[in-house]
């Protein structure tokens, strides 16, 4: 038994209790998990246990449910599929094996929710909608980072520098796309992870600006920028404050809060999604699983977001 037929014979817990299954015929949303990270980080590698920790605390969040709670979920047709076929720290093999998870997933006509993994597992995702999905679309990324680091690793792929591959290969265009929630290192002249991506061409709202702003006032601007255009919402579960969220790969503090990060979610129903990527989840360092159960909260506004879309 080679070893991907071992881990397909063991039953996979599912997001909210959602059928675990293939069938995509009825499906307006299908969750995946991307158990994948680059494993190079010196103390914090856990990212891949990610999909498993959060579908195992979705089971409280899905009490919340009641009321819209399974007619929702089948109204949409969600299905877990389970993995996607990966093998942590090997970009050659994991990437083309997402890519062509999510692929499937679009070709099929239904909206992947996936969960990840580190933030090295958007890129593939990124070239799977650019290559299957008819249509332009654009980026709404809530991190503490920007991912738009340039040659900081010695590594061509890794977790820090999705963004900059994403522009380089052409796969979205950075002008009409967005960062949310920065916290950012500018020092002495140094242009700082906004600076770099901001010298791409992306618009970044630092946490500063988004205190600044306020939550309903950003929710104002998101709305009037992206009317009109599917967005790829990148969620990386960082850009919380990790006295919210401690369990995830880079914690940076100075983050937004639950409330606050609800309050952006819900104020973006009625726009058109074109892929939800939650990611960044290490159950390693997850205190009483809080990092999990956050993750599974956003997971399940998606869900809304899904059903608000126009139809």
């Amino acid at each position: 038994m080679t070893r991907q037929d071992a881990a397909s014979a063991v039953p996979v817990g599912t997001l909210f209790g959602v059928p675990a299954g293939q069938d995509l015929s009825a499906s307006r949303l299908a969750v995946m998990g991307v158990p994948f990270d680059m494993g190079y980080h010196p103390t914090r590698v856990g990212a891949r246990s990610g999909p498993a920790h959060v579908r195992t605390h979705s089971a409280l969040v899905a009490e919340h449910l009641d009321g819209f709670g399974a007619d929702l979920l089948q109204e949409l047709g969600v299905v877990d599929l389970g993995d996607a076929p990966v093998l942590p720290g090997d970009v050659a093999k994991s990437f083309p094996a997402i890519e062509a998870a999510v692929a499937r997933i679009l070709v099929a006509g239904a909206v992947p929710l996936t969960l990840g993994g580190d933030g090295a597992v958007t890129l593939p995702q990124l070239r799977a909608l650019k290559r299957h999905r008819a249509g332009d679309f654009a980026v709404l990324h809530f991190d503490a980072h920007t991912d738009a680091y340039d040659g900081i690793y010695p590594y061509e792929y890794n977790n820090a520098n999705t963004f900059v591959h994403a522009v380089t290969e052409g796969l979205i265009d950075p002008a009409e796309s967005m960062h949310v929630g920065m916290r950012d290192t500018s020092h002495r002249g140094h242009p700082g992870i906004v600076g770099v991506a901001r010298d791409l061409g992306y618009e970044v709202v630092t946490m500063d600006e988004f205190t600044a702003m306020g939550v309903p006032a950003l929710v104002e601007r998101i709305r009037e920028r992206f009317a009109g255009v599917p967005v790829y919402l990148c969620w990386d579960m960082d850009v919380f404050d990790p006295s919210a969220a401690p369990g995830v790969v880079t914690p940076s503090w100075g983050g937004i809060t639950v409330r606050e990060g609800l309050g952006v979610l819900r104020g973006m129903r009625g726009l058109e999604f074109a892929a939800f990527d939650i990611n960044t989840v290490s159950p390693p360092h997850d205190h009483a699983g809080l990092t999990g159960s956050l993750a599974a909260q956003v997971a399940m506004e998606c869900v809304f977001l899904r059903d608000a879309m126009p139809r």
